[in-house]
């Protein structure tokens, strides 16, 4: 398929259903290459529809096997089918039943959408448009419908059997062989959250009491013999429950909820009402097999898919434009939980980091688009860093204008108004508006809007006067589509620092609204500041108020000032980090500047050595996350135009060696000092010791490689926790040679069995920027423990390889060779995996011109490709536009 045959989709050509369907009953009887299914659609005329219009059914790969309306067979004549559609020309312009059966191979899914087989399991994955590959439906996520589903399959070979809803029918069926259950749920919803699963699986088994009292039978199903894995995702489930009950009134409503985790998916996760699905990557761990950073993924991914129960089941969205309705909403709200259960101001810095890396990159190339697209061919391109993370920011920026009080009267509103309805951003912007008294037209600016505001502040202080006056002005780059961009609404948090911290703030300007906030909603605005008593520093942007780039001209001391004594702990580690950003920028545009940069090393180096020695031991995670340089690819973006990723990558590692080297000694002994022999704990103070600690690893081993070695050969056989094995690894793939490919051999050969483990030893090796990488990436596609079959293998491996700046950025172009040929490859079997895969080319305009024209070759090459899927030839367009 060519891009430019598939429709575009556009938010204003919506219009409702012509038909809408009350009930859904499902009879599918489970074969691994002939399930059948029988679909009983209870229909009927939307009064908001087209008066005698066809019925127009979605399909994918389908195959029709009968037809009946009424319980009658219905004439030839009367419809028309295909793989993809069905259409029933005449339908009676009143309320009826249509009976479909059909047939597909789950074994044949490589796709894996709609029903699969992962590891002998019957899987389903609906969103956003999977149903249609199991039975001709509106698969539209305003067409909301009750669900009452029977299965039924060999006792042998799928004991459990599991749907949406409650359980209330099981047994045998006749003859002994086969058994059944029937599930039925008694909230409408779209096909999309529609799930079943069958399969031979191990549960672990919990009763939870809602606050009001409603008994839930909590189960966590997985492979035969690792429920004892499954512990940490049950303890989670029971804390983001309690979480949402105390913190947006949000009580379950079904009698069971189950969790289920297989190996095959394309996603995280899936929120299927009362049967989440999920990557078995988010589920099961113990110290062995999952790292700190995955005990945190498992316990933010288990309140996601949970909290969606309302902010996306309950309340779904009414077309998938609204898409970030449901996604930006439920990541904040995981977001506030993960920050209530560990360290705010730390869960605040790794949140914005991703957001840089992900969605400022997104934001600043071809595949740039607002947190609510106007259009789309393909809508699974759409499940992006913008609609979620950059959703999310939108939801906190909301919440900080309106204050505490409206957002919680807001959203109980939302919940009251809109439960069991497909809703839009308008209807739930309209419930803040109401309970703040505030117009939030503007602000709505946010959702329509593509790219990254730039805020360029500037202060001048008058000592006659005492005051001080800030000057904010913003600005956004054009991006596709739109080249003139409009003034939005963004709350810039603040602190004037002085000598001994924070300054009282006076000003009656109407922009600021009070407790440390100005609000910038026009081009430019200046605030005075009255009774300043001495020349203060700007913190803004506190707690990164909004998702913005800042341009303030401050000196290195002013900032290494913030970072000794801000009070707020974000912009203590913003400082540092603008700091180092700097010199790294300028060493990256010219590497004739790394003599300069190892002269910011030692300065950053004394500074550091006093925060490590006075504050480290009190935060290590926060400290771990000081001693963390920006990434690479911040770089690269910073940089901005024509990019050379070997400089950034010599500067990199140049800034961390002067600051391994010149914190060496004090490094050794922060370690001995964080040690320990308490037995492994994934509580968030442990975590952020073995952070810091890990970070000090990294640093030495950069600074000397042979001591480096030392201590990670010795800390791999003493760890008692994946977390310090693999940063053991990690850190010894800086430091080629012998011993480092003796570790990688001991590492494989440790967790041989460990598909999951294994995973991370793959990325370890994809990630080492070093010209052997390809080969070495080549040859471990032959190894047992990589399939392309399995997205997770595919995400490790070649996605690792697509992350690593310098070798898939090779001036050869021999890396973009590389992954466009793994992307006409995937392409044949999962479109989505591949779609993906061929967004790492989403920054190539950035490169300098040899890099940019090698990249933008391969580029082509995918997108002349014939019978490219949907997912491929649609990224492939928009990179290229």
């Amino acid at each position: 398929m060519r891009s430019e045959d598939t429709p575009l989709i556009r938010l204003e050509d919506y219009r409702p259903s012509d038909w809408l369907i009350d009930t859904v009953d499902l009879d599918i009887s489970l074969h691994p290459t002939k399930t059948r299914i029988r679909s009983q659609l209870g229909l009927r005329p939307n009064p908001a529809g087209r008066p005698g219009a066809p019925l127009v059914l979605d399909g994918d790969e389908l195959k029709l096997v009968a037809l009946r309306l009424d319980g009658l067979l219905i004439d030839e004549t009367a419809y028309s089918a295909s793989p993809q559609q069905l259409t029933l020309h005449a339908p009676p312009a009143r309320r009826f039943t249509l009976m479909i059966d059909t047939e597909v191979d789950p074994s044949a899914n490589t796709k894996l959408m709609g029903l699969y087989l992962s590891s002998h399991v019957y899987c389903t994955q609906c969103e956003a448009d999977g149903f249609r590959r199991i039975s001709y439906f509106l698969d539209r996520p305003d067409v909301m419908s009750v669900y009452t589903v029977r299965l039924e399959a060999k006792k042998l070979i799928a004991p459990v059997l599991l749907s949406n809803g409650n359980l209330v029918a099981a047994g045998d069926v006749p003859g002994g062989e086969r058994h059944f259950a029937v599930w039925h749920d008694p909230h409408p919803k779209p096909a999309y959250l529609f799930a079943l699963v069958g399969g031979a699986l191990d549960v672990l088994r919990q009763t939870y009491v809602t606050a009001e009292g409603r008994s839930v039978d909590l189960a966590v199903y997985v492979e035969p013999g690792k429920a004892d894995r499954a512990g940490w995702a049950m303890d989670c489930l029971v804390r983001c429950m309690r979480w949402d009950e105390r913190v947006f009134g949000r009580n379950y409503d079904l009698d069971v909820f189950n969790v289920v985790a297989v190996s095959d998916f394309n996603m995280g996760a899936m929120e299927n009402k009362g049967l989440n699905i999920f990557n078995d990557k988010y589920v099961l761990a113990d110290p062995l097999t999952a790292t700190d950073g995955d005990y945190a993924s498992i316990e933010a991914i288990i309140a996601h898919e949970y909290f969606h129960n309302w902010t996306g089941n309950r309340i779904t969205c009414r077309d998938w434009f609204q898409l970030c309705l449901k996604e930006g909403l439920t990541v904040f709200r995981d977001q506030e939980f993960s920050a209530d259960e560990r360290s705010r101001a730390v869960k605040r810095i790794a949140d914005v980091r991703t957001l840089r890396t992900t969605q400022f990159s997104e934001d600043a190339g071809p595949l740039a688009h607002p947190v609510r697209p106007r259009a789309y061919k393909e809508i699974n391109n759409f499940y992006t860093p913008t609609v979620y993370e950059k959703g999310a920011e939108v939801i906190r920026m909301l919440k900080l204008l309106v204050g505490e009080a409206a957002f919680r009267a807001g959203m109980d509103l939302y919940f009251e108004r809109c439960d069991g309805t497909a809703a839009t951003i308008e209807d739930f912007l309209a419930c803040f508006a109401e309970t703040s008294g505030r117009d939030l037209t503007h602000f709505a600016r946010w959702y329509e809007q593509a790219g990254t505001p730039t805020i360029v502040a500037s202060g001048r202080y008058d000592a006659a006067a005492r005051s001080y006056t800030l000057d904010l002005a913003q600005k956004t780059a054009p991006t596709p589509g739109q080249p003139e961009k409009q003034p939005v609404v963004l709350p810039v948090a603040l602190g004037l620092v002085g000598r001994s911290g924070d300054l009282p703030l006076a000003t009656d300007s109407p922009a600021y609204a009070g407790a440390g906030l100005i609000v910038l909603d026009q081009p430019s605005l200046s605030v005075t500041f009255s009774d300043v008593g001495e020349p203060p520093i700007p913190s803004l942007l506190r707690g990164f108020s909004a998702p913005v780039r800042l341009e303030l001209d401050l000196a290195d001391g002013d900032l290494l000032r913030l970072f000794s004594s801000d009070s707020d702990p974000f912009n203590r580690w913003q400082a540092w980090q603008t700091v180092a950003m700097r010199a790294l920028v300028e060493a990256g545009r010219e590497p004739a500047q790394l003599e300069a940069l190892r002269a910011t090393g030692r300065a950053l180096a004394e500074g550091l050595s006093d925060f490590l020695r006075d504050q480290a031991p009190a935060d290590p995670a926060f400290a771990a996350q000081v001693l963390r340089l920006p990434a690479m690819g911040d770089v690269a973006r910073e940089i901005g135009r024509d990019v050379d990723p070997d400089a950034i990558q010599a500067a990199h590692r140049a800034l961390s060696t002067e600051i391994g080297l010149r914190l060496g000694p004090q490094l050794l002994e922060l370690r001995e000092k964080l040690g320990g022999s308490a037995p492994y704990s994934p509580d968030a103070a442990s975590a952020g010791r073995r952070a810091l600690r890990n970070e000090a690893l990294g640093l030495i081993a950069l600074a000397s490689p042979q001591e480096g070695a030392r201590l990670c050969e010795a800390q791999f056989a003493a760890g008692d926790n994946l977390t310090d094995r693999l940063a053991a690894l990690a850190a010894m793939t800086l430091v080629p040679g012998e011993a480092r490919e003796a570790l990688i051999a001991r590492f494989a050969k440790t967790y041989a069995a460990e598909p999951l483990v294994l995973d991370k030893w793959l990325m370890a090796q994809a990630l080492i920027p070093e010209a052997s990488t390809l080969d070495r990436v080549r040859e471990l596609m032959q190894h047992p423990a990589f399939s392309m079959g399995n997205p997770n293998r595919i995400r490790a491996l070649i996605g690792g390889f697509a992350a690593n700046l310098t070798q898939f950025n090779r001036t050869d172009g021999t890396g973009y060779a590389f992954v466009a040929e793994m992307v006409i490859a995937l392409d044949r079997t999962n479109p989505q995996v591949a779609s993906r895969l061929l967004s790492s080319f989403k920054s190539w305009r950035m490169l300098e011109p040899g890099r940019r024209t090698l990249a933008q070759g391969r580029l082509a090459q995918v997108a002349a490709t014939p019978n490219l899927s949907r997912d491929v030839a649609d990224i492939a367009e928009r990179t290229l536009a």
